[in-house]
């Protein structure tokens, strides 16, 4: 190896990158530049998808007993019709959709949508503990059950999001 293409560590010496002075670990492998795009795209469509199907009145209805059980969000049915509210929840999560996909040409708007994310998949979380029958005991194992069944894969949601949001972020600088 060239030893001017090293720095000094106080414990190691690190390879720098032949183009620049920073350190070569600074620079995402193909492998994690793919599972990036990846994450950041499966997070839009699915996004995307949920947001669309919102618009249906089998989703409106089925996010209805989410919203009633939650102590943040009970309020919303005095305002809005039950199709109201699942159109409003359905068109924010298309736009977010669309600016963490901007994250090619815009960074900065990227990032804003993947704290929406954030925000969408904390909210989704909390009704885990608002929401009757989410958990329930199975063989003596207290599991997700039902409705939250399908909402713990939010949690996983939210790690992508934050995740893509830092990624984003980390352009910015």
């Amino acid at each position: 190896m060239d030893n001017s293409l090293l720095i000094d560590h106080p414990t190691t010496q690190t390879p720098l990158s032949p183009w620049t002075a920073a350190p070569a670990a600074a620079y995402p492998s193909a492998l994690e530049r793919t599972g990036t795009v990846v994450l950041r795209y499966s997070l839009v469509l699915i996004l995307g998808w949920i947001g669309l199907f919102k618009f249906t009145p089998t989703e409106a209805a089925g996010i209805q007993p989410l919203f009633t059980h939650s102590p943040l969000f009970a309020w919303i049915y005095e305002v809005l019709s039950v199709r109201a509210v699942s159109n409003l929840v359905g068109g924010v999560e298309i736009m977010v959709a669309m600016l963490i996909a901007l994250r090619p040409a815009a960074p900065r708007l990227s990032y804003f949508g993947s704290l929406g994310a954030a925000i969408i998949f904390l909210t989704t979380i909390s009704f885990l503990f608002t929401t009757p029958g989410a958990f329930g005991v199975v063989d003596g194992l207290w599991v997700p059950s039902g409705t939250g069944s399908f909402l713990i894969k939010d949690l996983t949601l939210l790690g992508a999001a934050l995740y893509t949001a830092a990624e984003a972020r980390r352009v910015l600088r």
